[in-house]
């Protein structure tokens, strides 16, 4: 069967990009980070998850960190360069991302917000995110996603 291309592939697509497609099934309706990992089999440093924040200045940043890491919210609003930052609602995020929990992907949201890596890709050859779309992941060059993220790499995660 063929999957209809996400916001995100076709971005990759016209960027040149090569990435493989991981599918797994979600109607069991574990789609976390850890679950998706295990139902691609591959391992947790690889899978990264995107978290969405907002500051007080209500400036939208986003952050891509490993599934099983949690966001270090002081390093995250340090890396933005803001005081604080708290994660964005749930029900705001796809007003502001054009994507829904579980399927939020760095590449091609609808604004292009300030981006940040956890560090620990530098170490990674490939990553894997969110394809856009919840059952969907695409495996990817770093280098590649930072390119087309223009995102910037910091510690951020514990």
């Amino acid at each position: 069967m063929a999957v209809s291309k996400t916001n995100a592939m076709r971005i990759l697509d016209s960027k040149k990009v090569i990435y493989t497609t991981l599918n797994y099934e979600s109607n069991d309706g574990k789609i976390d980070g850890v679950s998706v990992a295990s139902k691609i089999n591959k391992d947790l440093e690889l899978v990264f998850k995107t978290l969405v924040s907002i500051s007080q200045s209500k400036a939208i940043y986003v952050f891509v960190i490993p599934v099983e890491k949690e966001l270090d919210l002081k390093l995250a609003a340090k890396a933005a360069g803001e005081k604080k930052v708290e994660l964005l609602p749930v029900k705001d995020l796809l007003a502001n991302t054009g994507y829904v929990r579980g399927g939020c992907s760095p590449i091609g949201m609808k604004k292009q917000y300030p981006t940040f890596i956890e560090e620990s890709a530098n170490n990674l050859e490939e990553i894997i995110v969110s394809g856009g779309k919840i059952g969907i992941q695409l495996q990817l060059n770093v280098n590649d996603l930072i390119q087309t993220t223009r995102s910037k790499t910091a510690k951020i995660s514990k």
